[in-house]
């Protein structure tokens, strides 16, 4: 009989160094050597520790068995986050970047298990706001259930970036027999939010200072793997899955007509939006569909299934304001109409560029 080799022993983890003493970010904080590493290990190595991350090699290593215990496909996604002001209400780049990747995961039937975080990191940008930023981070993943992994941390230049930019790579495992596409919407499918949209697009703007609201609107910023879980597992039959971020409601509606080859109907009334987020888009001649959101899926499922689906979602803590909100037909294939409040139709198509930029 063939003997197994023996497992390696633990690598012992390495002694965390000193806390950076200077307020903010030099040029040496990318320059690699001991400057750098002191950066690596206050900011982000204390805030994302975790066995898989402890050695500090150039990748992270996993057991192809762990892996294929959650399912039989790989998933993998990546994304850049550039939003502007770096923190705002509901949350933060960091929270944001943890949120928006674990989603794009999720979206697609995968359970996230993995992410990397690399940063690029404006000279003079304050040491503290960093470690408030990788905190969020750390918290975020460990509500979401994921780890940190491997990352990398670049410096650049005073107004060679606005202050931080973060990239971020995600890993997750598709369960065995799921199928989610765009190209599946039949006419007939019902289609489905699980919440207030424009939250997030909304809380941007007013975080620029281009808003003064009584009422202050938070990002709805949130990791959805949980939501999704309840809602595979009450209705298996759901054909399609998308995370509503920039472009909106509104764009994911049309890439869904367009892949499918089908038209699709929604309805004003049935369409859950913040009395706030209205008000503004009226004033400043925004289309709420258009806006940004952070933590909103739309789903397609068919119509027998449509209130089961809702309901799993009203069940579940993101997904209170869940509403069926329109239907997939027969066409004109690719085009998406509104019935509106006072008895209209109007088209809504997509858009060229982008309502408002850097809001993510």
């Amino acid at each position: 009989m063939t003997s197994q080799p023996s497992p390696l022993p633990p690598r012992p983890q390495r002694k965390l160094r000193d806390p950076v003493q200077l307020p903010k970010v030099t040029l040496a904080h990318g320059g690699g050597g001991k400057a750098m590493r002191d950066l690596v290990d206050d900011v982000f190595v204390s805030a994302f520790d975790n066995p898989a991350l402890a050695p500090l090699e150039d990748q992270a290593r996993f057991a192809l068995a762990e892996l294929a215990m959650h399912g039989d496909r790989l998933a993998f996604t990546s994304d850049s986050f550039v939003v502007h002001p770096l923190e705002f209400p509901g949350g933060d780049i960091g929270k944001l970047a943890v949120c928006g990747t674990v989603n794009d995961l999720a979206v697609g039937g995968a359970r996230p298990l993995y992410l990397s975080c690399s940063v690029i990191i404006e000279e003079g940008v304050e040491v503290e706001t960093l470690r408030r930023i990788a905190r969020s981070m750390a918290a975020a993943a460990a509500a979401a259930g994921v780890a940190i992994v491997t990352g990398d941390t670049k410096v650049v230049d005073r107004g060679a970036c606005d202050r931080l930019f973060i990239n971020t790579a995600g890993i997750g495992v598709i369960r065995a027999g799921l199928e989610l596409g765009a190209h599946r919407a039949e006419p007939g499918d019902a289609v489905l939010v699980n919440g207030l949209l424009g939250d997030h697009g909304a809380a941007i703007l007013a975080a620029r200072g281009d808003l003064a609201l009584d009422t202050p609107i938070e990002s709805d910023c949130a990791a959805l793997n949980g939501l999704i879980d309840t809602l595979l597992a009450a209705c298996p039959e759901v054909r399609f899955i998308r995370d509503a971020t920039r472009g909106g409601l509104a764009t994911v509606v049309n890439e869904i007509a367009d892949a499918s080859g089908v038209g699709i109907e929604l309805d004003e009334a049935a369409t859950p939006l913040r009395a706030e987020v209205k008000g503004f888009c009226e004033i400043l001649g925004l289309d709420p569909l258009y806006l940004a959101n952070e933590g909103k899926l739309v789903a397609i499922v068919p119509a027998a299934a449509a209130e089961r689906a809702r309901a799993a979602l009203a069940g579940h803590p993101l997904g209170r304001d869940a509403a069926i909100i329109g239907k997939v037909t027969r066409g004109p294939p690719g085009r998406v109409v509104m019935q509106t409040h006072f008895g209209g139709r109007r088209i809504v198509d997509m858009l060229v560029g982008d309502q408002l930029p850097r809001i993510c």
